[in-house]
């Protein structure tokens, strides 16, 4: 395991937040967000909606560009439960915890026909002192368009939120197709965080072997050990570009990226991502099936990378893997369920499940063999 300490805390985490008619998401009320989300579901209930809510608050904040989500995600009307007829408004109440108190941001958005996009038409936040009794009064922000005017806020609490949500990102390294960026030559600069396609892999491990050793070499044994074929990275600049090569330990030859399984490329780039240093990680990270082609002793290893890097980042990950599942605790599970097309998101108190647990099952056994996470 990488032993450099992990010393750079959270200044907050989104602990509650409550979505109505996002996507299958037709309305989530008052959801408790641990610091490490485990989210289960059987295909189509909807675990891909949360996930792209928190990958477009990133877009909104990070790169004030709502907009461009909208278009590579299908359009304004998509981002609807039902389409925009059926629900005309998508409405978001957020809370974020901190030591001290509450920072809490909510906001309206209304479909734009022309164009097929969307539009934010209503904004607040507010700070609450933990300290004192009952809730501050909301901060409205002026205006209605097409982006969010948080990020331009000059106040500590709208800093403190924009600061955290634009730290949302995505991660799916799902695409190993011919054409996919992993199998690019990329620029050598841009190495200091992993992109959410992992396209920039062999740029980042690079610039570890070069500038942090050590963690490279830790990194290549964690590889070693689901995958032991593996001697060490073939990593060599040519005009400022890098691509991603590897040499086994049973003869001369160098795999490109082409030759290497589509699950042995998701574990590099999941591995090197869980071994980044606490600077080169964002505040918040989803997964998307991160167990996707990995065998149960990756999957094994993944999942308790996963857990040291919640010590000090918010991580959430949605999986329908048993045995990816049975790596956490009670607390971090949240079951998504479907009825009528409408995504239903809960948590599962302890005193609920205590007695399964007595008996020695298995998360996923009460997962699977109780009506939880079932269709209704």
């Amino acid at each position: 395991m990488i032993t450099q300490p992990r010393t750079q805390r959270l200044q907050g985490h989104i602990a509650e937040v409550s979505i109505s008619g996002f996507r299958s998401l037709k309305c989530i009320k008052n959801l408790q967000l641990p610091q490490l989300t485990v989210l289960i579901g059987a295909n189509g209930v909807g675990k891909s909606s949360f996930i792209r809510f928190f990958e477009m608050l990133g877009w909104m904040m990070r790169s004030q560009n709502l907009q461009e989500f909208v278009l590579r995600k299908g359009g304004g009307d998509d981002q609807f439960f039902m389409g925009a007829r059926n629900t005309p408004e998508i409405k978001v109440d957020l809370r974020i915890s901190t030591n001290k108190g509450f920072n809490d941001y909510r906001f309206n958005m209304a479909h734009l026909s022309a164009g097929d996009t969307l539009m934010l038409t209503h904004e607040a936040y507010r700070y609450s002192d933990a300290r004192k009794a009952g809730q501050a009064a909301w901060t409205n922000l002026p205006g209605i368009g097409k982006e969010s005017v948080l990020p331009a806020q000059n106040n500590k609490t709208a800093k403190t939120i924009y600061n955290l949500l634009r730290q949302c990102s995505t991660y799916q390294f799902h695409d190993t197709s011919n054409n996919a960026s992993l199998h690019q030559r990329w620029d050598i600069s841009d190495s200091v965080r992993l992109r959410s396609d992992g396209g920039n892999l062999a740029a980042v491990l690079l610039d570890l072997r070069e500038n942090d050793l050590q963690r490279y070499r830790q990194l290549v044994k964690q590889i070693q050990r689901v995958f032991p074929t593996l001697d060490d990275f073939i990593l060599e600049p040519i005009g400022g570009k890098v691509i991603l090569r590897w040499k086994g330990k049973y003869s001369d030859k160098i795999f490109g990226s082409h030759l290497t399984s589509d699950g042995s490329l998701r574990l590099f780039c999941l591995l090197t991502l869980l071994s980044l240093p606490d600077d080169r990680l964002p505040d918040m990270l989803f997964f998307d099936e991160p167990e996707l082609g990995l065998h149960p002793h990756a999957i094994t290893l993944v999942s308790e990378m996963l857990k040291r890097v919640a010590k000090t980042r918010q991580v959430f990950i949605a999986t329908q893997s048993p045995y990816m599942v049975d790596r956490f605790e009670l607390e971090n599970i949240i079951v998504a369920e479907e009825s009528l097309g409408a995504t239903t998101l809960r948590n599962l108190p302890r005193h609920e499940y205590q007695e399964w647990l007595d008996d020695d099952y298995l998360l996923s056994d009460i997962w699977l063999k109780n009506p939880v996470g079932v269709a209704i």
